[in-house]
């Protein structure tokens, strides 16, 4: 019997152990199984996210198109996109949008001034010259002035910067006026360059840097001649998202430009834009289904095609300086 039982141990064993390994195959093609169906339903909740996106903007656009067409009816496309009067919330409404447009550049513009010198030259900062514990503290706080509400900047240009440093410069400036709200606004994309770019300089090789080093540069020509064209296109974008931002800011531009339309020929004077005009229509009574109601989807639909336009340039830009670096 003890032969016996000797002799069957490695067949039960080999049972055993086959039986086990069936277990195992059938729990990891299970696991297997599980794991792709909760891979597919993940990448089926990623697609439906970027559907659902999509279909709102593409909704949007479509309201957009049709208030636009149906204003187009009551107004020369011509006499909107040419003329130089806009008094929509008149009696007698003229509906011109070159002011608003004016105004719109011009704040636009003249908060880039402020916002790409600014912050092109604290991202280099964190990026080159601030030890890892500066970094750590300064651009959380940086980033804090993102947080700041949009109306906060806009008292602050109508309370601070006009009568205590404009005014004291230009006495003749306006209570209202498009430099005051172009400052406030370069000073709130100060964040978004300075953050965006300092990500594109961290990200560039460290190889770059030290061959720089290794040739005799200095820490101010490897970070201007080197680090910064090689993180151009990181740096182009940052810009161009800032440029749209300034684009479409509301309540700095509301509280601080006015709501004067007219040609910006001064920026000591008030200037309305085209999202302040949006602000003032919607903010007094307007008839719905009415001309100057459907003239705050043309003007939408305006701000959103030069958007759109700007995003599309950049883009090409961006894409041609990449390829030029690979």
């Amino acid at each position: 019997m003890t032969h016996r039982a000797i002799g069957q141990t490695p067949a039960l064993s080999r049972t055993f152990s086959e039986s086990r390994s069936e277990e195992e195959i059938t729990d990891a093609l299970i696991n297997g199984s599980s794991s792709k169906f909760s891979e597919r339903l993940i990448g089926l909740a990623l697609a439906a996210c970027g559907l659902l996106s999509v279909l709102t903007t593409v909704g949007i656009v479509l309201v957009l198109i049709d208030q636009a067409l149906q204003f187009f009816g009551d107004v020369s496309p011509a006499d909107f996109l040419f003329g130089t009067e806009w008094t929509a919330l008149f009696a007698d409404g003229s509906f011109g949008v070159l002011p608003l447009v004016s105004a719109t550049f011009m704040i636009a513009l003249l908060s880039m001034v402020v916002a790409i010198p600014v912050g092109l030259l604290v991202a280099i900062y964190l990026s080159e010259y601030a030890s890892p514990r500066m970094r750590s503290v300064l651009k959380p706080i940086m980033e804090l002035l993102a947080g700041i509400p949009t109306i906060v900047f806009g008292f602050f240009a109508l309370t601070f910067l006009t009568p205590e440093i404009l005014r004291r410069i230009a006495p003749g400036t306006d209570v209202f006026n498009v430099l005051a709200a172009s400052i406030a606004v370069g000073i709130m994309v100060v964040p978004l360059v300075a953050s965006l770019s300092e990500d594109a300089l961290s990200a560039v090789p460290r190889a770059l840097r030290e061959g720089a080093y290794g040739m005799g540069a200095t820490k101010m020509e490897v970070a201007t001649q080197v680090v910064v064209p090689s993180a151009l296109s990181g740096i182009v974008a940052s810009i161009v998202l800032a440029i749209s931002r300034a684009f479409g800011e509301t309540m700095i531009v509301a509280i601080a430009a006015g709501s004067k339309a007219q040609m910006v020929d001064n920026v000591l004077e008030p200037g309305q834009t085209m999202t302040g005009f949006m602000v003032q229509a919607f903010s007094g009574v307007v008839e719905t289904n009415s001309t100057v109601y459907r003239s705050l989807f043309a003007v939408g639909l305006l701000l959103f095609l030069i958007t759109m336009a700007l995003n599309l340039v950049s883009s090409r830009f961006v894409a041609r300086f990449r390829e030029a670096y690979d």
